[in-house]
């Protein structure tokens, strides 16, 4: 027994050794504690890329929109992070092998403060580890599980060297040092092989459980209640409840790309505005996001299906079906603009500028950056896009390049980190048949308008027309807490008949205040007017159809929100002789 003891006390060293260097670590991983919290918060008080889509001269697919959903970290999301984490480690090589010299070290200097402690703890015990890099990287945060597993290893090793006989003396005190270290970090070492096993085992689970390698499901669902009043069109709508739901499977190959199939469901219908003489007004002022693209009866469709690509420094974007402007280029109104329809503003004409709704269907569009950005401006950058409403006929007057089609050129360039600005011009083709201005990519024939009176949206059914649209948008940002955005578009359309010419015109402003309340809340003001024509023959009304909008989007956890808000119509139809309208709703959208 007391020659066992007396060569047991030749490990002294390993406990000053761990001790010193377990100190110095634990010091380290409380700074970088702190300075990854500071980064988080900095992180949280970042305004959404929409206001950067210009300043940073990426495109901001459309996530929620059509695709960017917040969404939270679930455990199955942290155990694949940390399983990827490890694989990674793994692959680049990153694992630790032992060493039998502090001078295979190459990030260690005899002059660093705790190099003889490593030394002895190298070249005496055997029992510390480095890096196939011949790195120890001992600046590392250190954390209370890593100390652990390391302790447990240098007492292995001591009593390696004991049952073999081949270490020094120690002394009886030396033996209770290490005692009471192995007792105290005894929890530590049970709960870490607790969580490897669990980890092992859920990683397993989901590897045989898994939906695709390369594709991941985005989610949201929109419950609404809502209603309009005043006058005679108060009279003709009743409250009413509706819902709309998209699934976007978003799969990615390289890792960089993004093809986008999304699967869309809804029943929501815009209401009918009545004039004053019992009439239906036909305008589609006040029509809100959700109830775009509705299906009308809940049925399942393919609304879009996309794709993103980066060709070097330029991005490209293909659209099978559903593409629209706003897919891939920067609109420049946050908060009110989300993509989605469920989280910013509750009109189609707050959420954007009436000329990206000119026109949509299939076709491709390329962003170019370019410019060094020097002083206070910061690199600009081009987009070009081409989209058909009607590229899968190949009847007469139809197809990729004879249908209707909207071809749109946008340059995006900043001021300094909080102003961005894009100038926008839009040339459509309207063939023979009739149709609509703002319709999408509903194409001939279609009655399908998004947003703006009859007067600005309604094209010849005799001869084809052409139009030509100019459009500015700014975002202002003077802090984390406000933003500013507006626009202004005009419309020239030019008919292949007598008397077919128009002109159109629109704009608006809005305030918003993110975190307003709650980190995560938005309180939004938008004012304008939405598209209109005045001095059309065959029309009545000419009156500007001002509209104003309020909403308060209340998060309540990271995956629901709930916004009330109220539309308020003056002029419907551009006549000041019909009643006001004014819209009440309460949008609850779930987002997974």
């Amino acid at each position: 027994m007391s020659h066992l003891l007396w060569k047991t006390l030749a490990v002294s060293p390993v406990v000053l050794g761990v001790t010193v260097l377990v100190s110095a670590r634990a010091i380290a991983a409380e700074v970088a504690s702190f300075s990854e919290d500071a980064k988080a918060k900095a992180v949280q008080t970042e305004a959404p890329e929409a206001i950067s889509a210009s300043l940073s001269l990426q495109i901001q697919q459309p996530t929620a929109e059509k695709f960017v959903v917040a969404q939270a970290k679930t455990d199955d999301n942290k155990v694949l992070e940390q399983v990827n984490r490890y694989s990674n480690e793994g692959k680049n090589q990153n694992s630790l092998s032992q060493v039998t010299s502090v001078s295979q070290f190459s990030d260690v200097q005899p002059t660093d403060w705790a190099f003889q402690a490593l030394q002895s703890l190298v070249e005496r015990y055997g029992c510390i580890a480095g890096y196939p890099n011949s790195t120890y990287r001992g600046n590392r945060a250190l954390t209370r599980y890593e100390f652990a597993a390391g302790l447990n290893a240098c007492l292995d090793r001591v009593n390696e060297l004991i049952a073999t006989a081949t270490a020094d003396l120690v002394t009886k005190q030396d033996l209770a040092t290490l005692q009471r270290l192995q007792e105290e970090f005894s929890a530590e070492l049970a709960t870490l092989r607790g969580r490897v096993d669990a980890l092992e085992a859920r990683t397993a689970e989901l590897e045989a459980n898994q939906f695709s390698t390369t594709t991941k499901l985005v989610g949201e669902a929109i419950f609404a209640v809502t209603d309009i009043f005043g006058g005679n069109t108060g009279d003709a709508n009743n409250t009413v409840f509706q819902d709309r739901v998209r699934l976007d499977l978003q799969s990615s190959f390289t890792g960089k790309d993004v093809l986008h199939t999304r699967l869309a469901a809804g029943n929501a219908i815009a209401f009918n505005q009545i004039d004053n003489g019992g009439g239906l007004i036909d305008t589609a002022e006040g029509t809100q996001t959700f109830q775009i693209g509705s299906t009308g009866n809940n049925s399942v469709v393919i609304d879009w299906l996309s794709y993103y690509v980066p060709i070097g420094p330029a991005q490209l974007y293909v659209a099978a079906t559903g593409g629209i402007h706003s897919d891939y280029v920067a609109t420049n109104n946050p908060y009110f603009e989300d993509y989605d329809g469920g989280n910013g503003a509750l009109s189609s004409f707050a959420s954007e500028s009436p000329i990206y709704r000119i026109g949509g269907g299939a076709g491709a569009a390329l962003t170019l950056p370019f410019g060094k950005g020097g002083s206070i401006f910061r690199p600009s950058s081009l987009t070009i896009g081409y989209l058909a409403s009607n590229a899968n006929n190949p009847g007469v007057g139809q197809g990729l390049f004879e249908g209707n089609y909207a071809a749109l050129g946008q340059l995006n360039f900043s001021v300094g980190d909080s102003i961005a600005i894009a100038a926008t011009y839009v040339h459509g083709y309207h063939g023979a048949g009739g149709g609509n201005l703002f319709d999408l990519g509903g194409g001939l024939g279609s009655t399908n308008r998004v947003v703006g009176t009859s007067q600005a949206n309604t094209l010849t059914a005799l001869n084809g027309s052409s139009s030509n649209s100019y459009g500015i948008s700014a975002a202002f940002r003077p802090s984390d807490k406000l933003s500013v955005s507006g626009f202004i578009s005009y419309h020239d359309v030019t008919g292949f008949g007598a008397g077919d010419d128009y002109e159109a015109w629109s704009y608006g402003l809005g305030i918003a205040l993110p975190d307003f309340g709650k980190k995560g809340n938005v309180l939004g003001i938008f004012a304008g007017a939405e598209p209109y024509a005045r001095n059309r023959p065959g029309f009545v009304g000419n009156d500007v159809p001002y509209h104003f909008e309020g909403f308060y989007k209340y998060r309540v956890s990271d995956n629901i929100s709930i916004t009330p808000g109220v539309i308020w119509l003056t002029s419907p139809g551009q006549n000041s002789a019909n009643d006001d309208a004014i819209i009440g709703t309460l949008r609850t959208t779930f987002t997974f």
